[in-house]
């Protein structure tokens, strides 16, 4: 399957957002609890500072939003998130899409790509960000709510670019 990465466009939307109201859903990963709808998926992605997907055979499988993660003088450490289509998990679509964003975040100005909630529990997503290169900074306890009401300890990490 061959996989191209590039730039999301408006006709991606409906596709983008069900495969972020999938992973919301879940409950296991992202801290959003709300579910994305037409107009504010196009606000949501429109707002970032670069958005981009996966496509095969024009299907979009994965996404990732880059953002700066803070302002002012933290201004140029940027963060970002992945979301991969449940169907096609494990067919390292992911590290396509984190390489590509290393790659967007140097673009962008950004010289370090830090990831404030790594669920400590998503071995796979910790594994591929230690393979590319990423340090982990530490544990933060308890600090992610699980969707059943427990709390899990997140790993935050940072690569820089």
């Amino acid at each position: 399957m061959n996989v191209n990465i590039r730039e999301y466009r408006e006709k991606d939307l409906p596709e983008m957002i069900g495969i972020w109201n999938e992973v919301v859903a879940e409950g296991i990963a992202f801290p959003q609890e709300e579910l994305l709808d037409e107009d504010t998926g196009r606000q949501f992605f429109g707002g970032q500072t670069y958005t981009a997907v996966a496509v095969a055979e024009d299907k979009v499988l994965g996404l990732y939003i880059l953002h700066p993660n803070n302002v002012g003088r933290c201004g140029h450490i940027c963060n970002a998130s992945y979301a991969v289509r449940s169907d096609r998990r494990g067919l390292h679509i992911g590290e396509k899409l984190v390489s590509d964003c290393l790659i967007q975040g140097r673009l962008h100005g950004f010289k370090v790509l830090q990831f404030n909630a790594v669920v400590a529990s998503n071995i796979r997503a910790r594994r591929l960000y230690e393979r590319l290169g990423f340090t982990q900074l530490g544990v933060i306890p308890k600090g992610f709510r699980m969707k059943d009401g427990s709390y899990e300890d997140i790993c935050p990490y940072y690569h820089e670019l």
